[in-house]
């Protein structure tokens, strides 16, 4: 470490010498050569920063004492830096403070710009990093309004660069958290100039406000747009064993024998020459596996090979698993011996033997020789990515809607969505080598899939997979014994865990992510008095792969999903007979390829215009935070007047928190629609729910007609509610 030390500080200094000074054009293309001759440094969009300069404000991330410097030497003319006061102050900084024209600035206080903005005024380029100081966690960090205020005030072009590459080198702050070398490649990516504008009528410190918001929007967006989506994810994977290493763990599960990267791609390589030889390209083989290494090591075995894992919902019956085969046109599945003793789904087998061909992987581990793994191991050591942005947009997954309101369809993910959506949600959350997630999601459902799988795997984070989120004692114990720091769940699971764990289980947990199904306030209360942990909620669907909006530590409001992600747009439809929220279409590069249906096996029905619509009534709020009022199809017409179910659920849950309650409406011949209210409390009565519901103000209509307690509520294997079981049961209770 100290030698590295040195030769870094002799590197920079070398490097700062050259610089002197920057209006010499020939030390100037020195400066560049030496770059890009240790960094290979590539500059894309320069065409971007000639169409606004030199008048201009220009919002780079920090992630390095080397931005500064790669800056200067290569965008245009001669910029103007905004440095902190307090690192100007530093003995270190004055002699490379020297060779540049610096303006201190503090980043606190709004009235020290006014420097910066005479400069621009004059006709200036302006540095500014809108964070203020360098990354510690490898993502955007808090954003200061200066640019933001600059922009505006002096009607000049902000140009966002993204700076990328210099997060591994000696100069960064990232010890530990990302894999450190000396010389990696660089690259420079300024996106277009755009001009800003606070919102209308708004004054004071909430225009401050207004326009860091806005400059942050800014700086995410920049950093999704410039990621790798265009790619498979194969390629991705072998993208990442080269950066982090083969020899770096990346998942567990309970079998306790972790695997790294060179053994991931190793197995994937063997198992593929298997599943290869049995099937045909691009086609569609069932995945029949709980979340384990198994099922991460076959999902990327048929990626190696060209073919198409369709996860298959083991646990909602052998009649629906047959009627997502027949849509995908699934004639191989593959699943384990021993899973299926244990699980005990022998049935839901022999269900599927008459139309397809079940392999074991027991019995293909068996039939893999010396040879083939040796051929594997060297494969995997020789295997270069592709690249093919052409195949990115081909069908990566095929995953099957929950049918908690009818029969399951298939959607087809591509490789671009699928990547989009994992780097949407990391250019809002903070993410490294250092987390440990612990993912009890099935991986045939998308928020276990892309969450929390794809989302770690593909970064560098370890993930340790647990076959089953239902084992309450155990998943606290887990995340207590490894040292969890990311936790994924769904509202019914995380109630689960909070009513048996330890106060201490989740002592190093730092993000908890739950999705799904809407959080309850009682159970976002119970993890804060009882863990100290804010739930992050969000929000998404299947079909968006599936992120749409999450509340992150930097954008959080209770009672929300958060916002929507960047890259994401939307349009909202009224809805007639309701008032509050309109009904939520979204259009972005992680919507989904199209549906499969069994009445039409193998036809794809791509969305109308790539629109997807969601089929919730949301509200959005002036800030961007979305608030879902209920899915449109879980409102029921009572006497003529709109009733949202989900409130109806919701004063259940709030009155009697210990039991569990699902609402739906069933057919009534003076009315329209009457409501049925299932519980497992006893204590709940009609009465009772009136005398609620007066108290909360809400109307006669918002009573159910008939309240029947049953012994448990149906669920889903993802947590959500069943509501066709629901409805069957309430079908039968009004009679």
């Amino acid at each position: 470490m100290i030698v590295a030390a040195a030769v870094s500080v002799v590197v920079l200094a070398v490097l700062a010498a050259l610089a002197w000074p920057w209006r010499v054009p020939l030390t100037k293309v020195v400066l560049r050569a030496v770059l890009r001759l240790l960094y290979r440094v590539e500059v894309q969009g320069l065409e971007h920063a000639h169409a606004v300069m030199p008048r201009a404000v220009i919002a780079a991330n920090h992630a390095s004492f080397l931005d500064g410097l790669l800056l200067g030497a290569f965008l245009p003319g001669r910029p103007v830096f905004a440095v902190d006061t307090q690192i100007a102050k530093q003995w270190w900084a004055r002699p490379f403070l020297a060779l540049v024209d610096a303006l201190p600035v503090d980043p606190t206080n709004p009235l020290s710009i006014r420097t910066m903005i005479k400069a621009v005024e004059g006709g200036a380029a302006c540095i500014i990093f809108p964070e203020g100081r360098l990354t510690t966690t490898g993502s955007l960090m808090k954003v200061y309004e200066g640019p933001a205020l600059i922009a505006e005030r002096t009607k000049a072009a902000l140009l966002p660069v993204r700076i990328e590459g210099v997060e591994y080198t000696p100069f960064s702050r990232l010890l530990g958290k990302m894999p450190r070398r000396w010389f990696p490649r660089i690259r420079l990516r300024i996106l277009p100039g755009r001009q800003l504008t606070s919102p209308p009528g708004v004054t004071g410190r909430a225009r401050r406000v207004a326009l860091r918001r806005v400059l942050a929007d800014e700086m995410i967006q920049a950093s999704f747009t410039t990621s790798p989506i265009d790619t498979t994810l194969f390629d991705t994977l072998l993208e990442a064993t080269r950066q982090h290493g083969r020899g770096h763990v990346i998942a567990d599960d309970i079998t306790q024998s972790p695997i790294s990267y060179g053994r991931l791609v190793a197995g994937a390589f063997a198992l593929g020459r298997v599943f290869a030889a049995r099937t045909r390209p691009a086609e569609r083989v069932g995945v029949l596996l709980p979340t384990s290494k198994a099922a991460v090591v076959t999902f990327f075995a048929l990626h190696a090979e060209g073919r198409v894992p369709a996860m298959l919902n083991f646990s909602s019956g052998a009649a629906a698993v047959t009627a997502a085969c027949t849509a995908a046109e699934v004639r191989l599945v593959v699943t384990s011996r021993r899973f299926v003793e244990k699980a005990k789904l022998e049935a839901l087998v022999a269900a599927l033997t008459p139309a397809c061909t079940v392999l074991y992987l027991e019995d293909v581990q068996a039939t893999l020789g010396p040879a083939a793994r040796l051929a594997a191991l060297v494969r995997s050591w020789t295997a270069r990515p592709a690249h093919d942005a052409a195949r990115a947009h081909e069908p990566a997954v095929v995953l099957f809607t929950s049918g908690s309101e009818g029969t399951p369809k298939g959607v087809v993910l591509s490789h671009r969505n699928l990547l989009a959506n994992r780097y949407q949600l990391a250019s809002v959350v903070d993410i490294s080598r250092e987390d440990l997630v612990l993912n009890a999601l099935p991986v045939f459902h998308s928020f276990g899939l892309t969450g929390g799988l794809l989302l770690p795997l593909l970064a560098g984070v370890r993930v340790f997979l647990y076959p089953s989120p239902l084992h309450y004692r155990v998943v606290p114990e887990l995340a207590y014994g490894l040292n969890a720091t990311i936790l994924f769940g769904t509202d019914t699971f995380l109630q689960g865990y909070a009513r048996v764990a330890d106060n201490y289980d989740f002592y190093n947990v730092r993000y908890v992510f739950a999705g799904a199904e809407r959080v309850k306030p009682e159970t976002r209360r119970a993890w804060f008095d009882k863990f100290g942990i804010r739930i992050l909620e969000g929000y998404g669907a299947t079909e968006t792969a599936p992120a749409l909006a999450v509340n992150t530590p930097r954008h959080f409001r209770a009672g929300t999903v958060g916002r929507l992600l960047p890259g994401i747009d939307h349009r909202l439809e009224a809805v007639p007979g309701i008032s509050d929220g309109a009904r939520l279409h979204v259009r972005g590069p992680n919507v989904m390829l199209g549906y499969l249906r069994a009445e039409r096996p193998g036809v794809l029905e791509p969305p109308p215009g790539g629109w997807y619509d969601t089929g919730d009534i949301v509200d959005i709020d002036a800030e961007g935070f979305v608030t879902i009022k209920g899915r449109a199809k879980r409102f029921a017409k009572v006497a003529g007047e709109m009733v949202p179910l989900g409130a109806v659920e919701d004063l259940a849950a709030k009155t009697w928190p210990a039991a569990a309650h699902a609402v739906v409406a069933v057919p009534d011949a003076r009315k329209g629609e009457q409501l049925v209210l299932l519980t497992t409390d006893r204590s709940l009565t009609r009465q009772g729910f009136a005398a609620a519901a007066r108290e909360a103000g809400l109307p006669e209509l918002f009573v159910p007609r008939t309240v029947t307690v049953v012994r448990e509520i149906p669920v889903l294997g993802t947590g959500k509610t069943d509501y066709v079981g629901v409805a069957a049961l309430a079908a039968e209770a009004a009679g």
